[in-house]
């Protein structure tokens, strides 16, 4: 049983019914209005859960209650008790990257090799032009300080795991896509930071050292722990399918969390500004090997429990962070939330855009050229219609929270979490639009006219 099941179209209706009836209510009496549009959030949420087609807009539309709700009780979202949420976000951050590290397997990155013209535009796209588009769109809209670093923090990261869910329903190419953001994600301990620093650093002062081992803290380490617990738990090697092994991996897990936690800064040397992104993965390694030992070892149950649980944790932890950045910056949103929306509008269509009709002209150009030069018997674009749509979805689409954490952790600002934190939810929107445009239109196989030598 899943939670579509328990939820039905009459339930949502119902519930509409309510906030209708509330909202009216509110009209004509002094009870405030809040509570009804809350209650009607409920009821379209619950009305996409059981709605067979809208189905797929399910995290689309959890993202917009979470925002809804932020934005109509942001008090709700800023601290319990002595408790401030932000403290959250870092921490959430690193286990959705950890999740997207499940997902991956080192046999992946062999996958770049077969379709390296496609990673390579994407790559190029993603880096090469994004953080400038953002640059621009934050000084044409006048922006400056920390929102005008947000935007080009959000154009200067790697693509962003949502993306993978979008190519498949878009009927692109799904491992493309997985091998793209492992590329792309790799390569942002460098290129992100030296982008900041030129770009950002004209609207505010980037340490550059700082933002690397940022990325460095809070994605590679989190991605590489998850690619370790994929291999614990899909690996068929027995030393990873007996409880010794796994136990003694846990003890050592557990020692080190010891070390990392009680050694002092010093001592550490380097690996100091890793140590929460390292004592996190070693305890969901740990919880990893645990979980295999009782549920697959003495439960007899299969390894997909990972695939069910950590997709919905990450989903829960992309709606928290959305709705505490909104929260904490409620006041500068009111003011300059539309101009933000026109920016994250802006940036999210150039992006796709580019990547669309970047990766079919680079495919073309290149098919071309090797035709002239004899490398291949047609003139066929090396990047088809499936991969094009891939690119898209990469370049279009950017990693908003590895942005949210490096505003949070690197930059110390709430203000620089608020772009990146816009820009995913329209992400979200535009991307699930798009994505189902696309799915019911089957890409061709080839994007060119074929000439053939033979035919010559």
């Amino acid at each position: 049983m899943n939670i579509h099941s328990l939820i039905s179209t009459k339930s949502a209706l119902i519930v509409g019914l309510l906030g209708v009836v509330y909202l009216l209510s509110s009209v004509f009496s002094s009870i405030p209005y809040r509570p009804g549009v809350m209650i009607l959030m409920i009821a379209v949420l619950f009305y996409v859960l059981s709605h067979k087609v809208l189905r797929s807009y399910t995290f689309t539309t959890s993202v917009l209650c979470c925002v809804g709700i932020a934005l109509l009780y942001p008090g709700w979202l800023i601290r319990w008790g002595n408790f401030e949420l932000s403290v959250l976000i870092v921490p959430l951050t690193q286990l959705i990257m950890f999740g997207m590290g499940t997902t991956l397997s080192v046999s992946d990155f062999s996958k770049i090799l077969a379709a390296p013209w496609a990673v390579l535009v994407g790559v190029l796209l993603q880096f090469g032009i994004m953080p400038v588009v953002g640059y621009f769109i934050a000084t044409g809209l006048g922006l400056e300080g920390d929102l005008a670093a947000g935007i080009v923090l959000i154009g200067s990261v790697s693509g962003g795991v949502a993306s993978n869910l979008m190519a498949f329903i878009a009927k692109a190419n799904v491992a493309l896509s997985v091998t793209m953001t492992i590329v792309s994600t790799f390569v942002a301990p460098i290129m992100t930071p030296l982008l900041m620093s030129y770009f950002a650093g004209k609207f505010i002062p980037i340490d550059t050292l700082a933002m690397a081992i940022g990325v460095m803290n809070i994605i590679v380490v989190p991605v590489m722990a998850g690619i370790l617990c994929n291999s614990i738990l899909y690996s068929q090697d027995k030393r990873v399918n007996k409880i010794r092994p796994l136990a003694m991996m846990i003890f050592i897990s557990i020692i080190a969390i010891f070390v990392f936690y009680f050694v002092p800064e010093d001592f550490l040397g380097m690996l100091s500004p890793l140590r929460n992104g390292i004592i996190l993965g070693l305890i969901l390694i740990a919880l990893v090997a645990l979980a295999k030992i009782i549920l697959n070892i003495i439960m007899g149950k299969n390894n997909n429990w990972m695939d069910r649980v950590l997709p919905l944790i990450s989903m829960a932890g992309i709606c928290l962070i959305l709705a505490v950045i909104i929260a904490q910056t409620h006041d500068v949103l009111i003011q300059v939330g539309g101009i933000l929306v026109i920016a994250a509008v802006l940036h999210n269509t150039i992006g796709y855009i580019l990547g669309y009709w970047g990766a079919r002209g680079f495919g073309s150009l290149i098919g071309r050229l090797k035709y002239r030069l004899g490398y291949s018997q047609t003139n066929t674009s090396v990047i088809h219609e499936s991969d094009c749509r891939t690119v898209a979805f990469e370049v279009g689409m950017q990693n908003g929270g590895m942005a949210t954490g490096l505003a949070m952790d690197v930059l110390k600002s709430h203000i620089a979490a608020l772009p990146p934190n816009l820009f995913g939810t329209w992400m979200n929107i535009s991307g699930s639009v798009l994505a189902n445009y696309w799915h019911g239109k089957t890409p061709t196989a080839q994007l060119n006219h074929t000439k053939s030598k033979d035919v010559e």
